[in-house]
Formats: structure tokens, sequence, C-alpha cells
């Protein structure tokens, strides 16, 4: 006789939110998460990008436009998560940007766009759902390899995502005993559309020969570490980063 095993997804009756939701890395969360069990908010600026995106997630996905600029925004989106869910499991604050200049041409429009959506916008992403959060939930925040490393005109995206690496040791103190866990997932160079826009094709070849692997990552690829960090596989894990970079920060 046959028995047949059936395992629980492993988000199974989670919620989570997750910013700069409807492409690349986020997106690619988004559609794990669904399919690992969780009710998804994703949150961005563009409606069309959230109604395509929405579209593939299925009926287990909300689309919510707004700017985690805009406080109002960021109040407005945890208002629809409190109405529909009550509570919050999972905040993937993953919206960022970053762009390219030498030392010598940096600008304070640069500067400014970069750590007011990297730092700015994440700190208060993540204070705005904290109501929300209980014992067991899981913070996860977007850093990146370039937090670690040096790379050529690529100083003011990667001072911001070393910031973003030290709220998570931050938070974790600030967290202690609340039972709430927060980790920094950091990618390395991926496919993504906002790569391609911020360095163009031939950056992109030139990041992909810096790693031991010798390529770009696929958004899905960061999305499976995200999930780990989601679920409660990582659950003694708290002011962690995992690197998920094809080798580039660790040698």
């Amino acid at each position: 006789m046959t028995t047949t095993t059936t395992t629980t997804p492993r988000l199974q009756g989670k919620t989570a939110v997750i910013t700069g939701g409807a492409t690349g890395i986020g997106f690619a969360a988004a559609k794990r998460f669904v399919d690992d069990g969780a009710f998804v908010f994703i949150f961005g600026r563009r409606q069309d990008a959230l109604d395509a995106a929405l579209a593939q997630l299925g009926p287990n996905a909300r689309a919510v436009q707004g700017s985690i600029f805009d406080p109002a925004d960021l109040d407005r989106l945890y208002a629809q998560v409190k109405d529909e869910r009550g509570s919050l499991d999972i905040i993937f604050a993953n919206a960022g940007t970053g762009g390219v200049l030498p030392l010598g041409e940096i600008t304070a429009e640069q500067i400014d766009d970069t750590f007011d959506t990297n730092v700015k916008g994440t700190i208060f992403t993540v204070q705005k759902a904290l109501p929300l959060l209980g014992p067991g939930a899981s913070i996860i925040l977007t850093g990146s390899s370039a937090g670690t490393t040096g790379a050529p005109a690529f100083s003011v995206y990667s001072a911001s995502k070393a910031a973003v690496r030290n709220l998570a040791r931050s938070w974790a103190e600030d967290l202690k005993g609340s039972g709430i866990r927060v980790n920094v997932l950091s990618p390395g160079p991926t496919a993504t559309e906002l790569a391609k826009a911020a360095v163009g094709e031939e950056g992109l070849k030139m990041f992909a020969s810096m790693n031991p692997l010798q390529r770009m990552a696929e958004p899905a690829e960061i999305a499976a570490g995200a999930a780990f960090l989601a679920s409660d596989d990582s659950s003694f894990m708290t002011a962690s980063e995992l690197a998920v970079d094809g080798g580039l920060a660790q040698l």
C-alpha cells in the first residue's frame, strides 16, 4: 500500500508586505511567497506595473500604489493590511534605487535620492509596520554585496547599503525580547530592470565577471533567499546578513 505525505507550504497562513514588489527581486519574492502559501501585499509607485504583477500573482495578493517617501502612503498601506488581515508576519523592505557617478561628479541630488529611498524609506517602511508585527514576525531588509565591497562610481549606493546593514544590527537590539527577527538579504549583481537601467549592458557584463560563478543572478534565486528568511526555517537568525551574491563579497 502506498501512502502519500503532504507537506504544508512553509509560509502557509502568513501575511507579507513587499515594497518595490511589482518588478525585479520584489516581484520574484512576491511570486515565491504566494507559491509558499502566503498572502502578499505588493507596494510600489507605478500602477501599471502593479496591475501587471497582480495579474500574475492571483487571488492571494493585493497591490497598493504609493511611495515609501510618503508617510501617508505607508499609513494607507498598513491600514489596508490591518483591515484585510489583522496583522502582519513578514515585511520585506525591498524598494531601493542607485546610480553610477564617480568621485568628482557626485551630486546632492544623487545623494538625496539614494539615501531617501534606501535608508530613510527603509526606516519608515519598517517603523510604520511595527504595530502590526508580533512574536515570530520576520523583517527582511534588502542590502547588497556593494555594502561591503568597493566598486568604481558606486560609492553613494554602496554607502547607503552599508547603512542598511547596520539598521538590522541596531534594530535587533531595539527588538530584543519581542520575538521579532530582522535580517538583511544581500544580493550580488542581479538581472533586474533597475540594474540594467543603472549600469547598462556593459556594466552588467562587468559585474557578472567579478563573481566566482561568472554570471548574474536571476531574481528568483534572490527570492529563494527571501523565502528562507521569511520562514520559520530561519527562526534562530536575527541581525544576520544572508549573502546571495555568487561569492562576490566573500572572497
